[in-house]
């Protein structure tokens, strides 16, 4: 919008360089322009300004399709002055000389033309083609429609109007017919989705089976290996007990050896003692072979006494001592008298003279 400064008698007008300024003195045009920078008399002057920017029109229209299914279309169009001068001979540009500001709404009016133009483009294409085959040009053909024919209408061109660019952002059936329409592809998807959740789960299920046989190969390993230890653990024992079986045979066969050898040893020893007894027994009983019974009976006597550790009672009585008595008498007799004839044993003395004791 220009700026339009006031004085007592005249005012002055500054534009920007996006507004074309058309300057009227007494109904025929005197300056015509971008940016113009002048006086003017607000009594006798009128003033136009144009805006020569892009602007954006957005629309948004139902339509049928060929098979009577509602669809919506919704888009921008970009348009901009090409005729500023041809555009204000159209459209009531004129601005308040006071102010600044439009008397009219001559861009409203020219936003409800580019809509209605649209909207008849669109729905002649809407017409001509059944929900599915627009649905599957997708948005550049509609906007390519729109767009060509905006650009071929005569009367923007005389106008002076030039449309930059159409944009189409959406071009959709009722709810209903958009979610019926995207069963198919949603069972569809749903049904990868659960194909590629058992496929999921069965792999899960393969990985367990997978895990579950490698324990139990690990636990059958474990139990072999186990059982092989103690099959080791039972030939070690039986090794040892072989060995301690062994090593007791020894043990008895030298302690065998060993009682042999002392057998043997002692059985000399006592052979050769005994041989030894013996003897010396033969030699005593040499000795006492010539004896008289007398004798014998004392000698009897004095051993039976040193064998003897405690005589508590001795009876004698006459039976026992008058044979005794008599006996001995008669056995000295007759040695005495051997001994004075010199015909009795020498070595009898010693015991004869012992017995009596």
């Amino acid at each position: 919008m220009a700026r339009i400064s006031r004085f007592p008698i005249l005012s002055h007008l500054h534009g920007g360089p996006n507004q074309h300024i058309l300057l009227f003195r007494r109904g025929k045009l005197r300056r015509s322009g971008r940016g113009l920078d002048f006086w003017f008399s607000p009594m006798t002057s009128s003033i136009a300004e144009v805006p020569c920017d892009d602007r954006d029109q957005p629309f948004l229209f139902h339509g049928r399709s060929r098979d009577f299914q509602d669809v919506a279309v919704q888009g921008t169009i970009t348009y901009r002055v090409a005729d500023p001068e041809a555009l204000a001979s159209r459209f009531d540009f004129t601005v308040d000389p006071r102010t600044g500001v439009h008397t009219q709404t001559p861009l409203e009016r020219i936003s409800e033309l580019f809509s209605r133009l649209a909207q008849q483009l669109a729905i002649e294409h809407l017409n001509s083609h059944a929900l599915r085959e627009l649905l599957a040009e997708g948005l550049d053909t509609i906007r390519a429609r729109v767009h060509g024919g905006l650009v071929a209408d005569p009367g923007l061109v005389a106008m002076g109007l030039e449309v930059v660019s159409v944009r189409v952002a959406s071009l959709a059936p009722k709810p209903e017919i958009e979610k019926a329409l995207q069963a198919p592809t949603r069972e569809a998807i749903q049904q990868a989705s659960d194909e590629a959740v058992f496929q999921r789960r069965a792999l899960a299920v393969e990985k367990e089976r997978a895990i579950a046989e490698n324990e139990l190969h690990n636990r059958i390993e474990l139990a072999r290996r186990e059982q092989e230890l103690i099959a080791q653990q039972g030939r070690n024992r039986q090794r040892e007990a072989a060995d301690e079986a062994e090593a007791d045979r020894i043990r008895a066969e030298a302690d065998a050896a060993r009682r042999r050898v002392d057998s043997h040893a002692r059985a000399e020893a006592i052979q050769a003692v005994e041989t030894a007894r013996v003897a010396a027994e033969r030699d005593r009983m040499e000795i006492y072979r010539g004896l008289p019974p007398a004798a014998l009976w004392g000698l009897s006597a004095r051993e039976l006494a040193g064998n003897l550790k405690r005589i508590d009672h001795l009876n004698l009585g006459g039976d026992a001592m008058t044979p005794l008595l008599t006996q001995w008498l008669q056995s000295s007799s007759r040695y005495f008298e051997s001994t004075q004839r010199g015909d009795g044993p020498s070595h009898a003395a010693p015991d004869a003279q012992r017995a009596p004791s």
